[in-house]
């Protein structure tokens, strides 16, 4: 009971940090940019935090305010990794794709130079000083859904809320499907661009601060983040670009991310240490599966912002 009880939640946590990277892609693409440096931005977002605890988490302050404090750094350094794809991608055009893997490349390695310079010691208090209610005091892995998990879930739907059902987040897609329409009507493209992009980015990397402080709670956790960034730009296809899908596709994405964990250590599936490198694939499978039956139904909803991937040039208008 206990195997299928830590099953279920680590299959949560795991959803999680693909709640937080899944849900910044969503934001971005939807204003018409395919960000493939969320891998990296939620690398940044891990090790900016794990920074500013180590700095501060023998400083004396309250720890509530220390692990602020980290989330804090978290979400700003990965802003300012969307600011800077931004200005390449909407203010230069630069390409999207080539961009956006350059982000990542940069922000894998920067971010193992700086963990590796850090005291596991000292940023791995973090956890300790959380409040995790409505678990507080327990020592099971229940411990683990703490408040960022439940934080992450309410960014999910309050996102949206706010795409479909607000202003902003009309005049959001309005710019994702067609710019030149929406700068006619009197939008600004490039400002709902950059504040897209950047607040996407930094809801990314608050889901590498997550994986590392809140839920693996490990000095080498930072080494598998980078796969979690991929599985999120594959959930976006498989939520169909709407956020509120994120959570059950993330939960199956979790489901399925700890397969190959536990299901060897199930006695009635008989399934070799061999075989746990194919149970890894499931997750980008089922995305390929999912994307085939979308494309088949071709129905308009079910479909990518028209202007994805597009740099959009105002004088052509």
């Amino acid at each position: 009971m206990n195997i299928w009880l830590n099953f279920l939640i680590d299959s949560l946590a795991f959803g999680a940090t693909f709640m937080y990277g899944s849900t910044g892609e969503i934001l971005t693409e939807k204003a018409g940019h395919l960000n493939l440096g969320i891998p990296g931005i939620m690398c940044m977002g891990g090790a900016g935090g794990c920074l500013i605890l180590n700095m501060i988490g023998k400083s004396g302050l309250p720890p509530f305010l220390i692990v602020l404090l980290g989330i804090l750094g978290s979400v700003l350094l990965s802003m300012l990794c969307g600011l800077i794809y931004s200005f390449l991608t909407v203010t230069l055009r630069a390409n999207q794709n080539v961009t956006g893997l350059a982000l990542t490349t940069f922000g894998v390695g920067l971010m193992k130079v700086i963990m590796s310079k850090l005291d596991a010691t000292v940023y791995l208090i973090g956890p300790k000083m959380m409040y995790r209610w409505p678990f507080a005091g327990r020592q099971d892995s229940l411990q683990c859904l703490g408040v960022l998990f439940f934080l992450a879930i309410i960014i999910v739907l309050l996102s949206s809320w706010v795409l479909f059902r607000t202003r902003v987040g009309l005049q959001l897609r309005a710019v994702g499907e067609n710019p030149a329409t929406a700068d006619a009507v009197g939008i600004n493209v490039t400002r709902y661009k950059y504040m897209a992009t950047c607040i996407g980015s930094g809801i990314a990397g608050l889901g590498g601060f997550y994986y590392i402080i809140d839920y693996m709670v490990s000095q080498e956790a930072y080494l598998s983040l980078e796969a979690f960034g991929w599985l999120s730009i594959a959930l976006v296809i498989f939520a169909l670009w709407r956020p509120h899908l994120t959570i059950i596709g993330s939960f199956v994405f979790g489901f399925l991310f700890s397969c190959s964990s536990y299901i060897t250590n199930i006695s009635w599936i008989q399934v070799t240490m061999a075989t746990k490198p194919l149970l890894k694939m499931l997750p980008y499978v089922v995305t390929i599966i999912v994307l085939v039956i979308s494309s088949i139904r071709n129905k308009r909803e079910n479909q990518p912002p028209a202007s994805l991937g597009l740099s959009y040039f105002r004088e052509e208008r």
